[in-house]
């Protein structure tokens, strides 16, 4: 990915994956680590914060790294000897405030040692009307990480944050990815047209895109995290948006059938791996248009 230094390992470029840790379970980091890694790409795993389990099973133990500790791993990455096998940074869950800032100045270092690298921002900071983290570190992923974003994959409730904007359509979903600022955006849990679905709306500016499928109720955790990072390596394979966004859907589609069809209460990746390369499942794509107000950034 690099025009000065070609990645060292493989034909894959690596990708820097900040995120939430669990023991049990695949979320945050465990889905996006071994998503990633099952596609190809090398992967360093940074930690924000560790749990025995997602916080939807009941209370656990939290350990957080200290700011000035987690500052410093960070900053030890930006000089890393290897940055420029780095292709891509992904950010996820945040532990604290704090640690926004140190992921943002590796995000530059990243940038600096390959510009053509991509940071896609997942901001995990909530869902279905409650917000997961402390409103300082809404407003850091908002003012410090947006701003630098190539790809973001908010779903629908963490756009309405973004925006300060209740949305109501898929009209009105697109526009506030335009006005959000990374140049691709896909959101997810849109508004479906087929009746008792659920779907990935992408917009780049220049067309939005909806892939839908039937929604499954009481979905385990960590569908947002996996379809981040498949995304994300369909993008570094090359493929174009729209492709990327239909795989990317099919495989977390599949995948999500496949566990709620064992009775599973998290994502089976490990019995699945097949799917996230070659999904086949159907999935929906529709052309929603031109987005009106068309901007690059």
């Amino acid at each position: 990915m690099s025009d000065a230094k070609p990645p060292a390992r493989g034909d894959k470029p690596a990708v820097i994956a900040i995120s939430s840790h669990v023991v049990r379970g695949t979320v945050g980091n465990r889905a996006a680590v071994f998503a990633l890694e099952s596609l190809g790409h090398p992967v360093w795993s940074v930690p924000t914060v560790t749990l025995p389990w997602h916080p939807g099973h009941g209370p656990s133990t939290r350990i957080v790294p200290p700011a000035a500790d987690f500052a410093a791993m960070l900053a030890d990455l930006e000089r890393a000897p290897w940055l420029g096998e780095v292709g891509a940074v992904l950010t996820g869950y945040f532990g604290a405030p704090e640690q926004v800032e140190p992921a943002a100045r590796l995000v530059e270092a990243v940038k600096r040692a390959n510009p053509r690298a991509l940071f896609l921002l997942d901001p995990v900071t909530g869902d279905g009307g409650r917000l997961y983290l402390p409103e300082a570190t809404l407003q850091a992923i908002r003012d410090r990480l947006l701003p630098l974003a190539d790809l973001a994959t908010p779903n629908r409730f963490e756009l309405e944050f973004l925006t300060g904007h209740e949305l109501a359509s898929n009209a009105e979903l697109t526009q506030a990815a335009l006005g959000l600022g990374p140049s691709t955006v896909v959101v997810t849990s849109a508004f479906s047209l087929l009746k008792g679905g659920t779907g990935n709306l992408l917009v780049d500016g220049s067309r939005t895109l909806l892939a839908e499928h039937r929604e499954i109720a009481d979905a385990p955790h960590g569908l947002g995290d996996l379809t981040s990072a498949v995304f994300l390596a369909r993008l570094l394979a090359g493929l174009p948006p729209e492709k990327a966004l239909q795989t990317t859907t099919a495989a977390v589609y599949e995948i999500l059938a496949r566990t709620t069809t064992r009775g599973a209460d998290e994502l089976t990746l490990e019995t699945d791996a097949e799917s996230l390369k070659h999904p086949m499942a159907m999935v929906q794509l529709r052309q929603l248009g031109r987005p009106a107000g068309h901007r690059r950034r």
